[in-house]
């Protein structure tokens, strides 16, 4: 999904360019990097401001990191902010669209295997001392 995000906003963007599907490639490799690894950091420094903007703080680190890629692949080039917060926010979208045409993840529930009880032993989350 990110790699259509990248060709839709580039298409719908005169900011955002790529040369060719070999950088594109590029471009999804190192968003995706960036979304594990530097992501989770900058959500967890920004916490504050994410409250108090409601929300949309995620969206500006989001285009943060989208200029960080254009930044650092070559072919790849993001203008400007206004460049990179429409190329997040059609990111997002088509991501959203996405995963509702698939039918995204689901998280499943695994059940506890049953223990055979024991007079002994109570299921309770109490610890006696």
């Amino acid at each position: 999904m990110a790699a259509l995000g990248v060709v839709i906003a580039s298409h719908t963007s005169a900011g955002i360019h790529y040369d060719d599907g070999l950088t594109l490639l590029m471009v999804v490799i190192v968003l995706s990097v960036l979304n594990v690894f530097l992501k989770p950091l900058l959500l967890l420094f920004t916490i504050p401001f994410i409250v108090l903007t409601l929300g949309l703080g995620l969206w500006v680190i989001n285009a943060m990191l989208l200029l960080l890629a254009g930044f650092l692949v070559e072919g790849f080039v993001v203008v400007s902010l206004p460049a990179a917060l429409w190329g997040a926010l059609v990111m997002s979208l088509t991501s959203l669209f996405g995963n509702l045409i698939l039918g995204g993840k689901r998280a499943v529930r695994v059940k506890r295997s049953s223990r055979k009880a024991s007079p002994l032993r109570s299921d309770d989350d109490v610890i006696d001392i």
